[in-house]
């Protein structure tokens, strides 16, 4: 099954207004020439405060070529939960997509293998597509337990969605001691971890699901690095981290992944 390839970026706490759209603007003319049909699926996930003026330039834009996503969601519809944004709110502002279970947010909010669960759901419910993160710490790598970790991550995502669902879902394994420390995963070992995963989904669901899910690759993603990342079987595109946060480089790796 041919799966259209995925490049997202991640902004995650940068950029006040003018600069998503700055940086929005700037993308958008990396990409101008490029035939609308040909790109990846490219995505970009400003902070919340961020989302509407981010939207704002991409619609004024109207070549459809950059899609909006959130760098996180609540799951519960509406109530008392200050500070958080439900999976409608976001909706309204523009998001297609919505990243959860980022290593960043299980480290440092306490974000659970349950919560990621129900943010899919929620996020499914509502027509649209989580990008599910998981990954592994350095001392699990170097505990040997990477496979084992990985696929709990998955299968407690996973819990309750149908297989239509997993199917329009998308997948980003990060090995965490690879985000924004430089290091980048040999691109054959994580073309297994990735195999792993889709073989995961397969034991849960069947073949077809396993072979429609999108699953990314993300940790120090550079343009130096997509071509042969993408080169792999099993390597659907990529979670891009700090080199989103300049048109020049994420328009590069975009390139890259075509």
């Amino acid at each position: 099954m041919a799966r259209r390839p995925v490049i997202a970026g991640n902004w995650k706490m940068h950029n006040l207004q003018a600069d998503a759209i700055a940086l929005t603007n700037g993308l958008m003319a990396e990409l101008k020439a490029e035939d609308k049909a040909a790109l990846p699926e490219v995505v970009i996930a400003p902070t919340f405060t961020a989302l509407y003026a981010a939207n704002k330039a991409l619609t004024d834009c109207g070549c459809g070529k950059v899609k909006l996503a959130a760098q996180n969601c609540y799951f519960e519809t509406k109530g008392a939960f200050t500070g958080e944004c439900s999976v409608e709110m976001l909706k309204d502002a523009g998001c297609e997509y919505i990243i959860i279970g980022h290593s960043e947010r299980r480290e440092y909010f306490g974000e659970t293998d349950e919560m990621v669960n129900k943010k899919a759901k929620a996020i499914l419910a509502n027509g649209l597509i989580p990008i599910i993160c998981c990954g592994e710490s350095l001392e699990q790598r170097e505990a040997g337990v990477t496979d084992y970790h990985i696929a709990s991550q998955i299968t407690k995502a996973l819990i309750g969605l149908t297989a239509e669902e997993v199917a329009k879902s998308i997948i980003a394994y990060e090995p965490i001691w690879a985000i924004g420390t430089g290091k980048t995963c040999d691109s054959i070992e994580a073309n297994r971890v990735i195999a792993m995963i889709r073989n995961t989904v397969k034991g849960l669901y069947d073949a077809n699901t396993a072979d429609a899910i999108r699953i990314l690759y993300g940790g120090s993603v550079k343009p130096e690095t997509i071509k042969e990342q993408m080169a792999q079987s099993d390597i659907d595109g990529a979670l891009v981290g700090g080199a989103s946060l300049k048109a020049d480089s994420f328009a590069q790796i975009v390139k890259g992944a075509m």
